[in-house]
């Protein structure tokens, strides 16, 4: 291969990747059929119902679907790293160092008997030879890095005693502490108001400018997505139903797509109530 060709090789590479579960029947149902995308340094957002396969294509890439679940693509790797054929060494080298996931509800992603500096800690001194001193100092520069204020008392409180948008942040710092190539952020605003809604996305935005971090962005809002990602994959019964732009939105050609649109609220737009979703059974197809 030569070097022009692996300069523009994507960061991620996602070809037919397919995750199913064992019913109670005996056979198997799939929550992700065939989805496929590349991700360079980037944002791209996944958007779909509850359901849909989103969280479930990211914990994939990340080797955390649950032990009774079975995974196959023709490709998925990571800077060349086949991730479903790596060693789990290798595969744990990865998951929190080069690639790194902040899951939805801090209140059962953070250790509840752990202090919130003790656990940013941890996760960087699991992927960097560092001392307890230098780990302290990473962390509480990490935790100012997402905008906590005093960040020595949050440092030493416990997940309880901080709210769920100091939570996520703190979350997020545990996630980047390690400088990872690639963030998986799945629904990380859902639980937040919206002020502190956009202060999270400054900071994932600000994160993916400075560090030229690639970013996955899961969500079930469209128009959230829709003014912060670069590209959006939308995701309906497991695959992948259309792929646009951000700023093309408008332009989607799919039912799905537009008929998620359609039940979104509009200034200055009379609508009572607001038109539901008239789902088709060809989509699922």
């Amino acid at each position: 291969m030569s070097t022009s060709s692996i300069a523009q090789e994507p960061m991620l590479v996602v070809d037919d990747l397919r995750v199913s579960f064992p019913n109670r029947d005996g056979g198997w149902v799939e929550a992700v059929r065939g989805v496929s995308f590349s991700l360079g340094r980037e944002r791209l957002g996944i958007v779909g119902e509850s359901g849909s396969g989103k969280s479930q294509t990211g914990r994939a890439i990340l080797g955390l679907t649950a032990p009774e679940g079975r995974v196959s693509a023709k490709r998925l790797t990571f800077n060349g790293v086949d991730l479903l054929n790596c060693s789990p060494r290798q595969r744990r080298e990865l998951r929190g160092g080069r690639i790194a996931m902040v899951l939805q509800d801090p209140k059962f992603s953070l250790n509840p008997v752990m202090t919130i500096g003790k656990q940013i800690m941890e996760t960087l001194q699991a992927h960097t030879a560092v001392s307890a001193k230098q780990a302290k100092s990473t962390a509480l520069q990490a935790l100012v890095s997402v905008q906590i204020d005093n960040a020595e008392r949050v440092f030493n409180l416990y997940p309880h005693e901080v709210s769920g948008g100091m939570g996520q942040r703190a979350m997020i710092a545990m996630m980047l502490i390690a400088n990872p190539d690639l963030l998986i952020a799945d629904e990380p605003t859902s639980a937040l108001d919206v002020t502190v809604q956009l202060q999270v996305l400054s900071i994932l935005d600000a994160l993916v400018v400075q560090r030229g971090m690639g970013l996955i962005f899961v969500s079930h809002d469209l128009r959230l997505v829709s003014t912060f990602c670069d590209r959006i994959l939308v995701m309906y019964a497991g695959k992948v139903v259309e792929e646009l732009q951000a700023g093309g939105l408008v332009n989607a050609k799919h039912p799905y797509t537009q008929g998620l649109l359609n039940c979104l609220p509009k200034l200055g737009d009379d609508r009572h109530p607001l038109p539901t979703l008239n789902r088709q059974p060809e989509w699922a197809l």
